[in-house]
């Protein structure tokens, strides 16, 4: 019985069995640390130093230390915060949308994207908390019964409704990462040799057994939870947009932020999955898991999206002419052509032209232009975010009050800082946790080799499981083989 798409090239290679999966996936787990991850946690240890010591100069000091001026009021500590934001969006697109749509390509980068969301949200609280001035005291933006008489927060404003939402997202999130988790930590439980790992993993694996049941209540917890965070990947970002578009400031309070900021969050989550993935496959010799479709797939997500943006930034121009607000039209005027304009070139350059490329079949399948495309791409999403903040805000209405904005080493050393703890983290998960979900791919494992999988005898306790996940039937037939 042949199993094998006509039409799409199959989802894992190698003729893999559920034996080999678990075995490939496991590897890098129970192996000792190689030269090139310690290497790599060397120097991202080395940048998280440098946030560290970037954070108390700003704590000790004040966001004096920060380039920040009385007309640029936000500058970088913004731009970095959205920046983050946008990276945290893709994680829980893959997993939640495309778990609802049926797309079973998700399976072997639903882990890492979910990781990636964790981490990148971290990164992008720090921004706000630390542009407190007084971070101490950042419990206040909490709607919580305050000891100095009725004080409460604007429940207004949309910088509430950030907290809010982040937290939210941040936390279902979490839920949806760790679930999804808890099968494949039981798989190393049983493998664990060391009792420490056996300890850790039994503790992390909260009692899974395999039954029916446990993987029943799992399908369910996991749709659930794909069903509340699908409509965070939209809410997430088009709150953030509100911290713009409900402001009066030329260039900001536009109704094309919500979308064009959704749009932009899931291009530039989507550049940091491919960038992460493609290092994470060569490293761990995951290529047969993470193979050229799932590339060429997500990079046609990441020239879809892109040309939403580009369509966003032509709007942009189109409603500002035809406003005929001489501020608006000022605004986008000097974008393009005024100080800044090689911030705004460069975002055009990265974001709307490069992407094109895509375009071209040699190009989406092909590994190192879509490794340098998706740094590319980050790189110019960086600037959207400092064009529209800083472009924005650098010229007012009176010319007296212009000013021009500049970084200062510190401003420089939190943002390099944050990508140090980002890849700190990512890189401890990618070594003490499973990067490929196990139990997803073993689902749909049957689609990708004739005749099904077949199961070896070495790994009694990872034969195939009665029920499959998220809802795949479990009726391909499979040939068992012993060779004890």
């Amino acid at each position: 019985m042949q199993h094998v798409s006509p039409v799409r090239e199959p989802l894992v290679t190698g003729g893999k069995t559920y034996h080999d999966v678990t075995q490939d996936v496991c590897r890098q787990v129970e192996a000792a640390p190689n030269i090139r991850w310690m290497a790599a946690l060397s120097v991202a240890l080395l940048l998280l130093g440098v946030f560290f010591y970037s954070v108390y100069r700003t704590l000790w000091y004040g966001i004096g230390e920060w380039g920040l001026n009385k007309t640029v009021g936000w500058a970088w500590d913004i731009t970095n915060f959205v920046w983050w934001v946008g990276i945290g969006h893709a994680g829980t697109l893959i997993s939640a949308v495309l778990l609802l749509f049926r797309q079973k390509w998700r399976t072997s980068i639903n882990r890492a994207a979910e990781a990636m969301t964790i981490f990148a949200v971290i990164c992008a609280a720090m921004f706000p908390v630390l542009h407190m001035g007084r971070p101490w005291l950042a419990y206040w933006v909490f709607p919580l019964q305050n000891t100095f008489g009725s004080l409460w927060v604007n429940f207004n404003s949309p910088l509430l409704w950030d907290v809010f939402a982040i937290s939210t997202y941040f936390t279902v999130s979490l839920v949806f990462w760790y679930t999804g988790l808890v099968p494949d930590f039981a798989t190393i439980r049983d493998r664990a040799k060391g009792p420490i790992a056996k300890v850790a993993y039994s503790l992390l694996s909260m009692g899974w057994t395999g039954s029916a049941k446990h993987w029943s209540r799992y399908e369910t917890v996991s749709l659930i939870l794909a069903g509340v965070s699908t409509p965070l990947v939209l809410s997430v970002h088009t709150i953030v947009s509100m911290d713009f578009a409900t402001s009066v400031v030329p260039g900001w309070h536009t109704t094309i932020f919500p979308p064009y900021f959704v749009a932009g969050a899931i291009f530039s989550g989507f550049a940091m999955v491919l960038t992460l993935m493609l290092i994470t496959r060569v490293v761990f010799k995951l290529e047969d898991y993470i193979t050229i479709e799932h590339i060429a797939l997500m990079n046609k997500i990441m020239m879809i999206t892109g040309s939403i943006v580009g369509v966003a930034y032509i709007t942009e121009f189109f409603i500002a002419w035809y406003s005929q607000v001489e501020f608006e039209q000022y605004a986008f005027i000097n974008r393009a052509t005024g100080p800044y304009w090689w911030a705004y070139w460069s975002m055009m350059t990265c974001n709307v032209i490069t992407p094109q490329l895509v375009w071209f079949r040699r190009v989406r399948y092909s590994i190192p232009l879509t490794f340098i495309l998706s740094i590319i791409v980050n790189i110019g999403m960086w600037f959207e975010r400092f064009v529209i903040i800083v472009t924005s805000l650098h010229r007012d209405y009176l010319p007296s009050s212009w000013a021009m904005f500049s970084p200062t080493i510190i401003d420089i050393g939190i943002y390099v800082g944050t990508i140090g703890l980002f890849f700190t983290l990512f890189l401890l998960f990618a070594k003490f946790f499973p990067v490929i979900n196990m139990a997803e791919v073993k689902a749909v494992l049957k689609y990708t080799v004739d005749n099904g999988p077949t199961y070896t005898g070495h790994d009694p306790h990872h034969a195939p499981q009665p029920a499959t996940t998220h809802g795949v039937p479990a009726s391909a037939p499979v040939n068992y083989t012993k060779h004890d």
